[in-house]
């Protein structure tokens, strides 16, 4: 009896500075499918074509920030219910909440904790 493997989960990494992007992809690449975007309006393009299961969204971006693509992605039916987690320098007071407020299901400081991100691409992506 031969079965399929399960699909890998999909992460989209979209952040603007390659060694985050390049880090977050080493960090991950062996738990989940990841493709990176380094701007908002390419990583758009990237959820809306191919429907991660979690986006890790810099708020900090060229040519559209994060919290207008996390509103996007909010108000597009196709992919409303990707999980998007903010990860972000954007550490000060009102910061986590003006994310949440975007859409972003959760909020993570940067430097990133690898073990708080492991658990949550294991939560996100049963």
């Amino acid at each position: 009896m031969t079965g399929l493997a399960p699909r890998r989960p999909r992460v989209a990494v979209i952040e603007d500075i390659e060694m985050n992007r390049d880090l977050l992809e080493q960090l991950l690449e062996e738990r989940a499918e990841v493709r990176c975007a380094a701007d908002g309006a390419a990583g758009l393009e990237l959820v809306f074509a191919w429907r991660p299961d979690l986006v890790l969204l810099d708020l900090s971006l060229p040519v559209l920030d994060g919290w207008a693509v996390a509103r996007r992605i909010r108000a597009t039916p196709q992919v409303a219910g990707t999980t998007i987690v903010a990860l972000t320098a954007h550490a000060m007071a009102g910061d986590r909440q003006r994310a949440l407020e975007a859409g972003c299901d959760e909020h993570l400081t940067k430097p990133v904790d690898e073990a708080a991100l492991f658990a949550l691409v294991a939560r996100c992506c049963r």
